[in-house]
């Protein structure tokens, strides 16, 4: 039996590097055809994400799956790379170890944001790929939803989930859904069109925003966001209307100096009539001036009010570290001793199965000696041969059953295949 991995992740390797391996769907399901082809007995998941990319193998004779080095070669070649290239970057992992990493990484423990929810919805895709590409066998689906089990374990065991740590995230979690009861009824604007905006205005949209205005100089790139987020976007010139409109402003630009000043904003309060308005600033440098958040019915929060939330959730989560490695551990301890159990289930049939042809044999043989008897007394010569079958294989099956707490006994299905004459 043989389990093994290799990948890179953003703690092994660059940006560079994991961009050159990275699988999309079509690419990873072509690949999984291509392993099977060349492989046609080993299991394998293909898990590839923007900051890891790993492959699992498994079978049930270590003969029949690729070496480390047939892994490295095949994720290369299939990019068209020398895999002297990426060789130093990319870890395996075997046996236990290759259980306790997926563990971890389904869990989000080893994400680049732990506790990040997106990982296990990953995990599971990649699963269900290799399930719709047939590489999927008994032990890799037994792993990975082992490995499903485990990540819930930990979300609902430990808080580690519940502390958001990301800028975005933190600043819809912890700050808007504290500020609003509901967000489907409320005005978002977003002010500029990068990474940061669109982050949180996914998390907005998660919590039931409908109503999107994006405004950016660049109307163009206004408009793509719009489309990938279904809102509208807007010409710079409509920002301080759209300012007067809105109930929730995320401004992150990369404007050099403030876009709306103090003297500026006066005039969007006065067209508010004192309505309430949540402006959370992401921007460096900040795009509103701090005294902004002194007027009457404004609440302004700039990215270091949320970094000081993200890093207290930080600490918060770190608590809850331990309880989720010792989840992690207590799981992993018992799918191998389970996968030990079943590596000796073989040798156990056969094993029971000689005993029982040497027990019928001989039971036959003093029946027939011993001519016509009561039944009843046939009875306890019957059970009294199952008795002692039973009683002369105990010590060994429990000597297996001890070892498999340990790691696979090896020597112990050896031996007993040599001095029973065993065949496989």
């Amino acid at each position: 039996m043989k389990l093994q991995m290799i990948g890179c992740s953003h703690h092994t390797a660059p940006v560079e590097v994991r961009e050159r391996l990275a699988f999309n769907k079509d690419q990873a399901s072509l690949a999984l055809q291509r392993l099977r082809q060349r492989y046609p007995t080993a299991e394998a998941v293909l898990l590839s994400t923007c900051n890891r990319v790993e492959l699992y193998v498994a079978s049930e004779q270590p003969s029949d799956c690729p070496s480390h080095h047939d892994m490295v070669s095949f994720l290369a070649e299939f990019h068209g790379l020398d895999p002297v290239e990426v060789f130093n970057d990319l870890f395996e992992r075997t046996g236990e170890d290759f259980v306790r990493h997926l563990f971890t990484v389904a869990a989000s423990l080893d994400s680049m944001v732990v506790g990040e929810a997106q990982i296990l919805a990953q995990v599971k895709q990649a699963y269900e790929l290799a399930t719709a590409s047939s590489t999927v066998g008994p032990l890799t689906n037994a792993a990975f939803q082992a490995a499903l089990k485990v990540a819930k374990r930990v979300a609902t065991e430990t808080a580690i989930n519940q502390r958001r740590v990301s800028i975005p995230s933190v600043a819809v979690g912890d700050f808007a859904s504290q500020f609003f009861e509901r967000f489907d009824d409320k005005h978002v604007l977003v002010i500029g069109a990068g990474e940061m905006g669109e982050e949180t205005l996914r998390y907005l949209i998660d919590a039931g925003v409908r109503k999107i205005s994006i405004c950016n100089r660049n109307f163009e790139r206004a408009q793509e966001l719009g489309q990938r987020m279904a809102g509208q976007a807007e010409k710079w010139d409509k920002l301080y209307l759209l300012l007067a409109e809105a109930d929730l402003v995320v401004s992150a630009t990369g404007a050099n100096d403030p876009i709306l000043t103090v003297d500026s904003f006066k005039t969007i309060v006065e067209a508010r009539y004192q309505r309430p308005i949540l402006i959370l600033d992401l921007a460096i440098p900040r795009d509103f001036e701090p005294e902004i958040g002194k007027m009457s019915g404004v609440y302004l929060y700039a990215i270091d009010d949320l970094q000081e939330a993200c890093q207290r959730n930080r600490r918060e989560r770190e608590l809850e570290w331990p309880q989720a490695e010792k989840i992690i551990q207590e799981e992993t301890q018992r799918f191998m001793t389970d996968l030990n159990h079943r590596a000796t289930a073989p040798t156990i049939r056969r094993l029971k199965l000689r005993a029982d042809e040497v027990k019928a044999d001989e039971l036959a043989r003093l029946l027939n000696k011993l001519g016509r008897l009561d039944p009843k007394v046939e009875s306890e010569i019957r059970q009294g041969f199952d008795r002692l079958v039973n009683k002369l294989l105990h010590p060994p099956l429990e000597s297996l059953r001890d070892e498999a707490q340990h790691g696979a006994p090896h020597g112990l299905l050896d031996a007993l295949k040599r001095l029973f004459k065993l065949k496989d």
